[in-house]
């Protein structure tokens, strides 16, 4: 699949619609983010017609029976119908916004049964939030299989150009569904494969290990993270005092705790962030041979995150920032990508591999010592049609398996099984949620479970059990030869009951300093002030210092700049540290990567060199990327007579967070609305002859900061220079043409940011 003509193709149309829009076309093309899929009249419409239809980028569930029966009908065939409005039984209605009174000011009578449906209806259209994972967007896709994995498993969606259609959900893990999308905090990967054998769900994380090794310990590290049960504050993050209790106290979360605390912790979008199985699964091979393996998602952008500062300017600025670019790439024709790898270890009675517990959630395998092998790549290519009734009702189960994959008897791993099953029965009403269309499987379905609350089916047949005869036998049970599903004979030991742990699982810091050494300097420094800021806003003094205990044990470094930052001593290791060898695949850094859908602001004025700007823009398109052209005021650019620029973003409502890359088309002039009763953002607005607006020097500003690529032609240079950005600095490139300040501006695009622009501390190698 080409990665950059959809996006060439789309922002192609962009212009079309610009140009459209100033001439009244209105079969121009559209830029990612209409609400609708037609423009609005100015009045409101008053001759019936059918509802619009979707968007060209939204798709909604295969239309099959509760059975997994496919029905010949399109995606929209669930939604309404029809030029008129109705009741919930298809009555039709001639008023709503009246209820049925005695008279105009008379009181409203009991009869009114439309009011009483649609009041009853609102009442409920709220279920409950997921407990964790409750803030989430969600894609449709394709997964295609490379093959690979059939010599490891006989499941049939992982064979040779195999193309499987998939519902991916991304998430956070802490935040209710209002919370805000770049907090710092774990994000869930989860997959649902619509397979020939059945639902395949591959439940995964952006962080490769877990905060604790058996699951009867997740209420407390949850409840711990959640907010403050007497406040409910504070809300979507872990920097507070319960937090840091549980995990300064409970060392085997130390691990998942600084991968959060590291750059993973706030992904620069869900197209860039890693996903992984955490769990070790068992593959089944046609010859019934087995394999351990991990599963891994590697995104084709990269793995990339944000800075601090930037995260938290984006949770004020746009709270939806992660969902938002996920639709808008999607729209625009960006399609996301990962391949999915394993990491394939050898089915042995101990399970590790290497001296590493393969049974335990805390712990990785080094790439370097089990390569990721490519076995598939998916692709995300079009958006819910309604979060309701698809992201928000989808239901995963790490239980939803097919015939060549099994689980392993990791204690975490085992209470996953039981909880996600029990929860759907509180928010999605019952047993029956695997007919709500999206969790639909696209297999045949022949179950003996009858009734309960929102049974769709509607079984025929006498004898629902086994065995019978009224029934004719059926249905019948398959051997594995039928495709039926056969668990792995694995030998359990003879074994007392106990509640204890392997003696593997003790080591909770060797790992944690692993993945300490094998960050790069910036990296490091990300860590040493996230720890800070996270410890700095707990309130108790010895949950400070019980961690810098457990952060002594990682690294004398880390701890020592940290202690530093809130003012107390840092304590010696207790015993001796680990000498492990680094892995270089644990940093983000160090790599260049496609630049397909990044985006590109450029600033621009009326009276600049708009023929350049023109160019610019072309350019970005044909690189894959998105411009968003940046001016004083809305509109178009046109003061030259040549075709108009539109303006995507305005001084007023552009803010640095939302581009990769800033580019400005020389200095134009401050805008009318530069001063700070009209926008905060100006301050004290534009002093008397100044050539900049202040809101420009901001958004420059930030960018610099936040080790984002800058440019700039023309005379561009004042606007550098009132902004305190160093036009010789790393990442600033000044030239006289605007495409080739653009060439060298998308080179350092490939590697994220310019991190060499700031220089880390003397200690920090």
């Amino acid at each position: 699949m080409e990665e950059s003509h959809p996006v060439r193709e789309t922002v192609h149309k962009v212009i079309d619609t610009v140009v459209g829009a100033v001439s009244g076309d209105e079969h121009a093309g559209e830029i990612p983010g209409r609400p609708g899929s037609a423009p609005p009249s100015l009045e409101e419409p008053t001759e019936p017609r059918p509802p619009l239809p979707p968007k060209p980028d939204q798709s909604g569930p295969a239309v099959l029976s509760a059975t997994g029966r496919p029905l010949d009908e399109p995606p929209t065939a669930r939604s309404q119908s029809g030029a008129y409005l109705t009741t919930a039984q298809g009555l039709r209605l001639p008023d709503s916004d009246h209820s049925l009174k005695a008279g105009p000011r008379g009181p409203v009578l009991l009869q009114d049964h439309h009011l009483r449906e649609k009041i009853m209806h609102f009442d409920h259209e709220r279920i409950p939030e997921r407990v964790v994972h409750a803030r989430g967007a969600a894609a449709h896709g394709v997964f295609r299989a490379y093959g690979t994995a059939s010599t490891v498993t006989r499941a049939a969606f992982l064979a040779k150009d195999v193309e499987t259609p998939v519902f991916v959900r991304f998430s956070t893990v802490l935040g209710s569904r209002g919370s805000a999308d770049t907090v710092r905090d774990t994000r869930g990967f989860a997959t649902k494969f619509y397979t020939s054998e059945g639902v395949y769900d591959l439940v995964a994380n952006n962080i490769p290990v877990f905060f604790i090794q058996d699951a009867i310990k997740f209420p407390d590290i949850i409840h711990a993270a959640k907010p403050h049960p007497d406040r409910e504050i504070p809300q979507a993050q872990s920097a507070h005092d319960t937090f840091w209790d549980f995990v300064s106290l409970h060392t085997e979360a130390t691990h998942h705790t600084l991968w959060n605390m590291s750059d993973r912790g706030i992904p620069r979008s869900y197209r860039t962030m890693e996903g992984f199985g955490v769990h070790t699964f068992r593959l089944v091979d046609a010859a019934g041979e087995t394999t351990l393996v991990k599963f891994h998602w590697k995104p084709k952008a990269g793995v990339h995150s944000l800075v601090w500062e930037e995260a938290q300017i984006v949770n004020g600025v746009d709270p939806d920032f992660h969902r938002r670019d996920l639709a808008d790439a999607i729209e625009a024709g960006a399609y996301p990508q990962w391949e999915l790898g394993i990491q394939v270890f050898p089915d042995t009675p101990e399970q590790t591999f290497e001296g590493i517990d393969l049974l335990d959630p805390t712990k990785i395998v080094p790439e370097e010592l089990a390569p990721v092998q490519p076995i598939g790549l998916l692709t995300l290519n079009a958006n819910p049609t309604n979060f309701f009734a698809e992201t928000e009702q989808v239901a995963f189960h790490p239980g939803h398996l097919v015939p060549g994959i099994d689980v392993t008897d990791d204690p975490l791993l085992a209470g996953r099984l039981f909880s996600y099953l029990d929860t759907q029965l509180t928010r999605l009403g019952g047993p029956n949620f695997g007919q709500i269309p999206i969790n639909r499987t696209h297999a045949p379905v022949n179950d003996m479970l009858r009734d309960g609350f929102h049974q769709t089916a509607v079984h025929a047949g006498v004898a629902p059990y086994k065995p019978n005869s009224l029934d004719g036998g059926c249905p019948f049970f398959a051997g594995s030869q039928e495709g039926g599903y056969v668990e792995t004979p694995v030998q359990v030991p003879a074994a007392r009951k106990v509640r204890e742990a392997p003696a593997s699982f003790d080591d909770h810091f060797g790992q944690p300093r692993l993945f300490w050494l094998s960050l790069t300097p910036t990296e490091r420094e990300h860590v040493i002030s996230a720890y800070t800021f996270e410890l700095g806003k707990v309130y108790e003094q010895a949950i400070k210092e019980r961690t810098l205990r457990v952060l002594a044990r990682i690294d004398p470094y880390l701890c020592e700049q940290v202690a530093q930052g809130l003012g107390l001593p840092a304590p010696a290791a207790e015993g001796p540290l680990p000498s492990p060898v680094p892995s270089p695949a644990l940093s983000q850094l160090g790599k260049a990567w496609p630049v397909t859908g990044r985006i590109i602001g450029i600033v621009a004025g009326p009276d600049g060199d708009l023929d350049a700007v023109r160019t610019v823009r072309q350019a970005v398109l044909d690189g894959g990327m998105v411009p968003l052209v940046i001016a004083p005021v809305g509109g178009t650019l046109a003061a030259d007579g040549g075709t108009p620029v539109t303006v995507q973003r305005t001084f007023a409502t552009a803010r640095s967070v939302e581009f990769d890359a800033l580019l400005l088309a020389g200095t134009p002039a401050p805008g009318a609305d530069a001063y700070g009763a009209r926008d905060a953002k100006a301050g004290n607005g534009t002093p008397a002859g100044a050539p900049v607006d202040p809101r420009v020097l901001l958004m420059l500003g930030e960018a610099f900061r936040h080790a984002k690529p800058i440019g700039g032609w023309g005379d561009a240079g004042p606007a550098l220079t009132a902004a305190g950005v160093d036009p010789v600095a790393p990442g600033v490139v000044v030239g006289g043409s605007g495409e080739a300040v653009l060439a060298e501006v998308v080179r350092l695009l490939a590697e994220h940011r310019v991190w060499d622009r700031f220089p880390t501390a003397a200690g920090v190698v």
